[in-house]
């Protein structure tokens, strides 16, 4: 995508960014959008691990479930950054599941503005299953030695 100089008036800057990701996840741990939703673009594109979204209605769509599902979802945003019309965020997102200990997933995402300034594009990198499964018991050591003798 060609990267363009936009006005930060009207969209999204770091410090926007910021400000809104951090009342995104409240101390209570369910996570709302509502006040984001309308920065992203109508067209928005949204990958991740495991799904590729295409369209705003599909996105919060997606919002909705994670929110329904998460007993207890935070996220703390490490460090951030913006050039031109990117912006990255490294994040570290924690997650309670029933049986196990809450989980921190480390990730980091690539916000890509439109000309108005809003997300049209949003990338999330993280490793879903070893971040997870380090927290269970014997089985992340197991899963990690897998990964190095098949991979490293």
């Amino acid at each position: 995508m060609e990267k363009k100089n936009i006005s930060a008036a009207p969209g999204l800057t770091k410090e926007l960014v910021l400000q809104l990701w951090s009342q995104t996840y409240n101390t209570a741990g369910n996570p709302d959008w509502s006040h984001i939703l309308p920065y992203y673009d109508k067209n928005i594109l949204f990958r991740d691990s495991i799904q590729q979204i295409h369209g705003i209605e599909a996105f919060t769509a997606m919002t909705e479930r994670l929110a329904k599902r998460s007993k207890d979802l935070k996220m703390k945003i490490v460090h951030a950054a913006m050039e031109e019309n990117t912006i990255f965020l490294e994040w570290e997102m924690t997650l309670s599941f029933k049986k196990y200990p809450s989980s921190i997933l480390y990730g980091s995402s690539r916000l890509t503005l439109n000309e108005d300034g809003r997300i049209i594009e949003q990338r999330d990198y993280y490793d879903l299953w070893g971040d997870i499964f380090d927290n269970i018991p014997r089985f992340g050591k197991v899963y990690r030695k897998f990964l190095i003798k098949k991979f490293g």
